[in-house]
């Protein structure tokens, strides 16, 4: 494998945000889209880091015309995603003209099939009229811990019963499919036991968690439908006593891949959130999920922002590899899962 074919392949691995309404030839972005550093685009209605109501999303036309530059800047299909649970969290929201999204707390509480499966419709009826292929959805975490500030009292938890959890997401995700959008089941092992929030620092569920958790990953991923899992930054030292979930080849290779039998494409959470960032280096980050099992490694660029991050994320992905630290062989591995995946949507 040449050094150029190795840097593709590692691009491929890489989906980054970034800032603007529109782009051009000059663009930071369309150039690591180019130049094959990047496969993948993730997008947001506002920006934390500039405490910013504005980012990517101000109306359907412009997003259109966004996502239209962005993808004939690549040379293959280019993910472009978001995250469109319904309720707080809906990037295309009803000011920009969107339809409207419910929470997946009211969905659950209904717990209607056809309810849930014409709004999820509607949700990737909207995303593939202005260029999203990927929704970054549904939540499939168990509500456990009904105060749980960044699942359960964002209402974005189907329900406490894992088995209403799994079968309104079923609905979610056939929907999309029918619209060519692909999805991700988030976050596992498991967010909805937790206290605290893995945007904002060390979140340990160790004594919190439970392996009916893993009830919706255990239903939902034997489905041809079932794209992507996101992993959580949680740690749990009955599954791993070193390192966080999205870290841990015990969870992901282990338990996801080998005793759960998923063989798609693992995705990070925002790789930039306080509970990887502040207790990690982007090396150890980048080493420890890749190793992990992670296929898609995300910067959300939007707690912070780094626009060279995608450059220094394959600086050290090659450097890694230089050391045998991380084999080719491993990145060969994510590229053909990511590849396959890309085919879902062509």
């Amino acid at each position: 494998m040449t050094t150029d074919d190795l840097s593709k392949r590692i691009g491929q691995m890489i989906m980054v945000g970034f800032r603007g309404l529109e782009v051009d030839n000059d663009s930071p972005i369309i150039q690591d889209i180019r130049t094959g550093r990047v496969g993948g685009v993730i997008l947001f209605d506002s920006d934390v880091a500039l405490d910013s109501p504005q980012r990517n999303i101000r109306s359907a036309e412009q997003l259109e015309s966004l996502t239209s530059e962005l993808q004939a800047a690549s040379d293959s299909i280019l993910l472009i995603a978001v995250d469109q649970e319904g309720g707080r969290v809906t990037r295309l929201k009803e000011k920009y003209g969107f339809p409207p999204a419910p929470s997946q707390a009211w969905l659950g509480r209904q717990d209607d099939p056809e309810l849930t499966t014409s709004s999820a419709s509607l949700t990737a009826a909207a995303l593939t009229e202005v260029g999203i292929n990927v929704n970054l959805a549904p939540v499939v975490d168990v509500n456990v811990n009904c105060d749980n500030p960044v699942i359960g009292k964002l209402e974005r938890s189907f329900s406490s019963n894992p088995e209403v959890v799994a079968r309104q997401a079923a609905e979610v995700i056939t929907a999309h499919r029918k619209h060519d959008v692909l999805t991700a089941l988030k976050h596992f092992p498991g967010h909805g036991s937790s206290t605290q929030d893995s945007h904002h620092g060390f979140t340990d569920v160790t004594n919190t968690w439970t392996e009916e958790e893993l009830i919706p990953y255990a239903r939902l991923i034997v489905c041809p439908e079932a794209d992507m899992v996101m992993t959580a930054h949680v740690f749990n030292a009955r599954l791993d006593p070193k390192w966080p979930a999205s870290l841990s080849s015990r969870t992901l290779n282990g338990l996801l891949r080998h005793k759960l039998g998923f063989q798609g494409v693992i995705i990070s959470d925002d790789m930039q959130m306080e509970a990887i960032r502040s207790y990690y280096s982007l090396e150890t980050a980048l080493e420890r999920s890749i190793l992990a099992g992670t296929d898609i490694i995300v910067f959300g660029n939007t707690l912070i922002y780094e626009p060279d991050i995608a450059q220094k994320a394959t600086r050290i992905i090659h450097s890694l590899i230089r050391q045998g630290r991380v084999s080719a062989s491993r990145i060969q591995e994510s590229y053909e899962r990511i590849m396959r995946l890309k085919s879902r949507v062509e």
